[in-house]
């Protein structure tokens, strides 16, 4: 049976209280600071969090033969915040190709707009359809 004497590192006489058992050295390290001995070398890395952007969402309104322009560019201007020239430009938008946009949101605002258009439609017994869609 062989014993192994449990010895400091080189550099740390206290390894023997911890246990370490001694670390030969190779030919021509002198054991100064120059040393590759790792096992009191520390590394501390930090952890930097970054928040992610929303997903965005299009609200869009989709024509329908039934609902009056003038309806609809007042949803577009209260809902909106358009003014009264991008209101009527989004509304001919919307009766020449069926669809067009109102605005990009995050999920919740869009959710809310889409709901409130609708709400609003269906008070006034329209039967405008608005909708939203993931960019």
């Amino acid at each position: 049976m062989i014993q192994v004497p449990i010895l400091g590192t080189a550099h740390s006489p206290a390894g023997a209280a911890l246990g370490r058992a001694h670390v030969p050295r190779m030919a021509g390290d002198t054991g100064g600071s120059g040393g590759d001995d790792r096992s009191n070398t520390a590394i501390i890395t930090r952890t930097r969090t970054r928040t992610k952007r929303p997903s965005l969402y299009r609200v869009l309104l989709l024509n329908d033969d039934y609902t009056p322009m003038e309806f609809v560019v007042l949803v577009v201007e209260r809902f909106f915040n358009k003014n009264h020239e991008d209101a009527y430009r989004i509304m001919m938008h919307v009766h020449h190709n069926g669809v067009g946009e109102c605005g990009i949101f995050t999920y919740e605002v869009a959710e809310t707009k889409v709901t409130q258009v609708m709400d609003f439609a269906r008070k006034h017994q329209h039967p405008l359809q608005c909708v939203m869609e993931k960019k």
